[in-house]
This record gives C-alpha cells, sequence and structure tokens, in this order.
C-alpha cells in the first residue's frame, strides 16, 4: 500500500470524505475509485489490491440505512466448520460499527461467539442457559461487547450443552427464545434505551432443539457455505426442516440470505461451488464472498473479531461489504424454498 499515490491511500481517503460535505461525499468516494488502476487477467495481485482500495474507500467512516423494524436473522447451517460464528459476529460487528444496535444471541454451547464479542462467559455466567430453561429475564444477561459500542451479546456458557436434553419435556419449548426476546425488546423501550436494529442467532451444527429455538424466533436466515461440494450436501435437509417450521411453528421465516465463504478465486472448485449456488439462488446470494484470511482465523484468539482486530484486512473489509450489501436488501417475504441443491437427491444420478 505504500506505493500507492497519496490520494489512494486509505487514511487519504478517509480525511477527505469525513472533511467533504455530505451532497458531494458520494461523488468524491466516486471520483477516488475512477482513479484507482485498472488490472487486467495478467495482475491477479493488483485486482485484489485495487478491490481492497475501493472498499476502503467505499466504506470507511460510512453510515448504514438503520431498518423501520428489527430485523431478527438466524445464522444456520448444520454443518461444521462453514463460518457461521465468524459470520454472525463479524457482521454484526460491521453493522454496530455503522452506527446501529446490534444484539447477538449466542445459542450454541461453544461459546465462540462471546469468546469473539469478548464478553464473560465462564461458567456460572448468567447466559442464555437460564433464559431458556429457567424462563430468567434476558436483560439479566445481556452484556455489551467492551470493544464495540452499541454491540451486545447474550452469552452462552458450558450449561447450555444441557440444555437440548433439559428442553424436551417443557412447555413451549420451541418458542421459549421468541418469548424472552419480545421480552427483552419491550423491556428496553421501557427503559428509554434505543430499539435494536438487528438480532443476529449463533446455531449450534445441528438441527436440535436449540437451532429450532432459533428458527422460531427469527424472520429471516442467512446460510453461510463453504466454497467446497461437502458444504453443499448438507442443504437439501437444512431447507427441509426450514420448511418444516414454516409450515408449523413460523411462516414468516424465510431464507434471505446466503453468504459464501472461505472463497478462495485460485481454485477452480470454489468457482463451481459458487456459481451452482448463485444459479439455484440468484436473488438470495449476497455480490461478496468472504475469502481465506489469517487475520479473520486470529482475531478470537485475541477476544475480537476481525472488525477490530484488524479492520483493514481483507477479510474486515470484506465482511463490511457483506453487511452494507445486507444492510441495504430489502426485507423479503416467507416465500417458496426450492428444495432441489446441488449435493441433494436430484444431484446423485448426475
Amino acid at each position: 500500500m505504500e506505493d500507492l499515490p497519496g490520494a489512494l491511500r486509505p487514511d487519504a481517503a478517509h480525511e477527505r470524505t469525513t472533511t467533504a460535505a455530505p451532497d458531494s461525499e458520494e461523488a468524491h468516494r466516486a471520483a477516488l475509485v475512477d482513479s484507482l488502476p485498472r488490472p487486467s487477467a495478467d495482475t491477479p495481485l493488483l485486482a485484489e489490491i485495487q478491490l481492497d482500495a475501493r472498499r476502503r474507500i467505499e466504506l470507511r467512516g460510512r453510515k448504514f440505512p438503520r431498518p423501520e423494524r428489527t430485523r431478527v436473522i438466524t445464522v444456520a447451517n448444520q454443518k461444521g466448520g462453514v463460518g457461521k460464528t465468524t459470520t454472525t459476529v463479524n457482521l454484526a460487528a460491521a453493522l454496530a460499527q455503522a452506527g446501529l444496535q446490534v444484539l447477538v444471541l449466542d445459542n450454541d454451547p461453544q461459546g465462540n461467539a462471546s469468546t469473539a464479542l469478548g464478553v464473560d462467559h465462564r461458567a456460572g455466567t448468567p447466559s442464555i442457559y437460564e433464559v431458556l430453561v429457567d424462563s430468567a429475564p434476558m436483560h439479566e444477561a445481556v452484556q455489551e461487547s467492551p470493544d464495540v459500542p452499541g454491540l451486545w451479546c447474550l452469552p452462552a456458557t458450558i450449561d447450555l450443552s444441557g440444555a437440548e436434553i433439559e428442553l424436551v419435556s417443557m412447555v413451549a419449548r420451541e418458542t421459549r427464545l421468541r418469548t424472552a426476546l419480545d421480552a427483552y425488546m419491550e423491556w428496553r423501550i421501557a427503559q428509554g434505551m434505543d430499539q435494536l436494529d438487528y438480532v443476529f442467532v449463533d446455531c449450534p451444527p445441528s438441527l436440535g432443539l436449540l437451532t429450532v429455538n432459533a428458527f422460531v424466533v427469527a424472520r429471516e436466515v442467512l446460510i453461510p457455505i463453504q466454497c467446497e461440494y461437502y458444504a453443499l450436501e448438507g442443504l437439501s435437509q437444512l431447507l427441509k426442516t426450514i420448511e418444516l417450521i414454516q409450515a408449523h411453528l413460523n411462516p414468516r421465516l424465510a431464507v434471505s440470505t446466503i453468504l459464501l465463504t472461505m472463497y478462495d478465486a485460485r481454485t477452480n472448485l470454489a468457482q463451481q461451488v459458487a456459481q451452482e449456488v448463485r444459479t439455484h439462488f440468484p436473488e438470495r446470494t449476497l455480490r461478496t464472498t468472504v475469502p481465506r484470511s489469517v487475520r479473520i482465523s486470529e482475531a478470537p484468539s485475541y477476544g475480537q473479531t476481525v472488525m477490530t482486530y484488524d479492520g483493514g484486512s481483507s477479510g474486515a473489509l470484506a465482511y463490511l461489504e457483506a453487511a452494507r450489501e445486507l444492510a441495504e436488501r430489502a426485507v423479503p417475504g416467507a416465500t417458496d424454498i426450492p428444495a432441489g441443491v446441488p449435493g441433494g437427491p436430484a444431484q446423485e444420478d448426475k
């Protein structure tokens, strides 16, 4: 980045855009983007540098639009290792940095979202377990992230690993999280606090009662898909489960967003998987893809999201652009979900 002209340096772009008048800010950003060098097919490294420079210019200091009502989004995929928790915490942090009020419900017994957001989730800490099993008020357990103002988290402790069994015999076992969240949002208003703009629910890699509660509480489902074939194989079962939730427990639920993660443009497989997903879900799949990134992997070990650990890295900029795209997309209504997906029964003969 040292070789870029002064006008293309992120700091210079930030200085100019923060001092520009609101009416001219967009034009100024566009002019800076137009001044970037044009890469060719023979310069893939330049293409990556140009993409990151464009994202810095377009996104740094930008405020995202506030939704008319709270958007509750469950991040789910029963396959492990596809980036559910990473996507949850980084989208939440990006939206909060853009001036919105965001709550993360850590519904995974591993508690990785709580770790990334820097909130306490040691054994004995008030958590989502007490909310689900003991009907404790959610506001007694919610903590604000120390790194990002406006970002809140309901942590998960090791106790949550036993909640799946304890919920089986309980009354209204599928709707307990929704009831608790409704009461918490009413409590915030009564306390004079800002209304939540986004609620993200992080799910375990399974389709048990914890995930069912997450589907019932939400209006939208965001599915992160790793750009590998195995990540597509289980998608049919996930979509069938969502259809059952729509039919019996939450007719307003809709798969609104699909995000391609761990994308490596150098491999044909990643490009083929991305093409398959975009063919089956053209309107739901975000244009932004999240690349494989060392910074994204390192951030949780420091108790941070990549947005605060290294906000200028390629991974952070990708999540920031994905957050803007999510914020600017219209909230879809519940629609029929195609059952046939790559790797599903319809694809086996092929």
